[in-house]
C-alpha cells in the first residue's frame, strides 16, 4: 500500500446541485467550437481549414508556428461553418457543424502487447499528428508541452476536489484498458517516471486500481488536494529549469484509444451541475460542445451565469449558445449575483447561516454547520477591489511550502528574483484559486499569478 500524504491546509466548498449518477447519451450538439485562447503559450496559429470544408474527427485544423509538429485536430466530423477572427484578423475560434454519424481519420492501431515493442519515435509522431498532444500541459507555466523538451516526470491526478467536480469512477467507467494503454505510451514517449495521485478518503476507482507502469501516491485532505500541482509539490517539486508533464485522466484515455482503436475520439462525458439546474446529471457529448441542448428546459430561472468548468477556476460564458472549454468536463450554472445585499440582514455584518464563509468572524453559523450543508451561492463578490490586507489566511488554503501573498506582491512589483524564489515555477492559477475566494481585499489573484507566469516565461 502506498503511503498517504496528509494535507491540512485547504477548504472544501460544498455547493448544491451535484450531478446525479445518471448518463444521457444521444444528444448531439448542433455545433462545437475550438477556441484558440484556451491553449496557453500558443505563439501564432496557422489555420489549415476554410469555411465550407468537410472534416473528420482527427482532421488537422491548425498548428502553432512555434511548435509546428503539434497538430490540433477536429473533435468530430462535420463542416467548418465559421473561422472567427478578431482585431487584426487574430483567430478567435473555429466552429464546426456536427454530423449526426461520426466519421474518423484512420491512424495506425496496435494491440496492447504490441505497444511494448512500439518505437518511441513512432509513438511520438502519432501523438503529435492526431490531436492528442494538447492534453499534455507542462509545468512550469501551465502551457501545452513542447515535444522537443524531455520531462523529468509525468503527473496525473486521479481525483478532483473542486466544487461539484465530476465523479471519475462514473465518467471513466469501462475505460480501464484505454487508461492503461495511455500510461504505457506516455511512459515510452516521456522515458521517465509516471506518477498517479489518488484520493485516500475514497474507494479507488476501477479505472486506476490495477494500473501498471505508474507510481501510486495517495492524498488525504480538503481541496486543493486533487490539484496536480499540489501533488507534484509533495512528491517531486518543480525547480527552475525542470519540465514536468501533467495530464487529466481523460487525456490519458484519449491517448490509449488512439493507439488501441486507431482513431482520435473527441467524445467526452460532462457533468451539468449547479443550484440552478433542475436535473443535474451527466451527458455524453464532444470537446467544445455548444451548451444549449444541455440547459434547455433545465433551468430553475433565467437570471443565471453559465460557467465552463468549476466555480473557482472556470470561465464565464456569454449565454446558452456559447461553448464548453476544451479542457473542461463540467458546466456549472449559478444565480447571477448582481443584486445588492442589505447591510445588516444579509451583509457582511450578519452571521447568516445560508452563506458560506471561510472566515469565522463573517460566517460563524456557516462554519458551525460543518461540511454537511450544501450552499447556494451566487456570483456576487460582496465588495470591491481594495488594498491588500495581510490576514495570513492565504497560507491556510494552499498546502504548499510557498508564501502566496508574498508571491503576489512580487508579481505586482515585477520582482523577477522574488517571483522565482517564492515559487512561481510551481504554481498555476488553480493552485491559488482558493486565495481569491477567501480574499477580503477582492484582488484578482489568479489573473495576477498568470501575469507573473507570463513575465517569467517571456524573460
Amino acid at each position: 500500500m502506498p503511503d498517504v500524504i496528509k494535507l491540512k491546509q485547504g477548504f472544501d466548498i460544498n455547493l448544491a446541485g451535484k450531478a446525479a449518477l445518471k448518463l444521457t447519451e444521444g444528444i448531439v450538439p448542433d455545433t462545437v467550437a475550438i477556441k484558440f485562447d484556451e491553449f496557453l503559450g500558443m505563439h501564432r496559429p496557422k489555420i489549415l481549414v476554410n469555411e465550407g470544408d468537410v472534416v473528420k474527427s482527427g482532421t488537422p485544423l491548425f498548428f502553432d508556428k512555434k511548435m509546428e509538429k503539434v497538430i490540433y485536430t477536429s473533435p468530430l466530423s462535420g463542416e467548418v461553418v465559421q473561422v472567427k477572427r478578431g482585431e487584426k484578423r487574430k483567430p478567435i475560434e473555429i466552429v464546426i457543424l456536427a454530423d449526426r454519424t461520426p466519421d474518423y481519420v484512420d491512424f495506425k492501431k496496435y494491440t496492447a502487447s504490441q505497444l511494448a515493442g512500439l518505437p518511441r519515435e513512432a509513438a511520438l509522431d502519432q501523438m503529435l499528428s492526431s490531436g492528442v498532444w494538447p492534453n499534455i500541459v507542462q509545468r512550469p507555466f501551465g502551457i501545452v508541452a513542447d515535444p522537443s523538451v524531455a520531462p523529468k516526470s509525468v503527473f496525473i491526478s486521479g481525483f478532483d476536489t473542486h466544487p461539484l467536480a465530476p465523479d471519475f469512477d462514473f465518467i471513466f467507467k469501462g475505460q480501464e484498458s484505454y487508461f492503461q494503454a495511455g500510461i504505457d505510451v506516455l511512459k515510452k514517449v516521456a522515458n521517465t517516471e509516471v506518477y498517479l495521485g489518488l484520493n485516500a478518503s475514497a474507494e479507488v476507482s476501477k479505472v486506476f486500481s490495477g494500473v501498471k507502469n505508474a507510481s501510486i501516491h495517495k492524498f488525504d485532505g480538503p481541496h486543493p488536494a486533487g490539484n496536480v500541482g499540489v501533488q507534484i509539490h509533495h512528491i517531486k517539486p518543480v525547480n527552475k529549469g525542470d519540465v514536468v508533464w501533467t495530464l487529466h485522466p481523460y487525456g490519458v484515455i484519449q491517448i490509449g484509444k488512439l493507439f488501441l482503436e486507431g482513431k482520435y475520439d473527441g467524445s467526452k462525458i460532462i457533468a451539468v451541475v449547479g443550484s440552478e439546474i433542475q436535473a443535474p446529471q451527466y451527458y455524453k457529448t464532444y470537446l467544445g460542445t455548444q451548451i444549449s441542448k444541455y440547459v434547455k428546459n433545465n433551468l430553475k430561472q433565467s437570471h443565471v451565469r453559465f460557467v465552463s468548468g468549476n466555480v473557482l477556476t472556470g470561465t464565464k460564458l456569454t449565454d446558452e449558445n456559447d461553448y464548453l472549454g476544451y479542457y473542461d468536463h463540467m458546466l456549472t450554472v449559478l444565480p447571477e449575483g448582481d443584486k445588492p445585499r442589505f447591510f445588516l440582514t444579509d451583509g457582511w455584518l450578519g452571521p447568516v447561516a445560508s452563506r458560506l464563509s471561510f472566515h469565522r468572524a463573517f460566517g460563524l453559523l456557516s462554519f458551525l454547520n460543518g461540511k454537511k450543508k450544501e450552499y447556494v451561492l451566487d456570483t456576487n463578490i460582496n465588495g470591491e477591489e481594495r488594498a491588500f490586507v495581510a490576514t495570513g489566511n492565504f497560507e491556510q488554503v494552499v498546502p504548499m511550502d510557498i508564501l502566496p501573498l508574498h508571491l503576489v506582491k512580487a508579481v505586482l512589483a515585477n520582482d523577477y528574483d522574488g517571483m522565482e524564489s517564492l515559487g512561481i515555477y510551481e504554481v498555476v492559477e488553480e493552485d491559488v484559486a482558493l486565495c481569491e475566494f477567501i480574499d477580503v481585499s477582492k484582488q484578482p489573484i489568479q489573473q495576477i499569478i498568470r501575469e507573473g507566469i507570463n513575465l517569467v516565461r517571456e524573460s
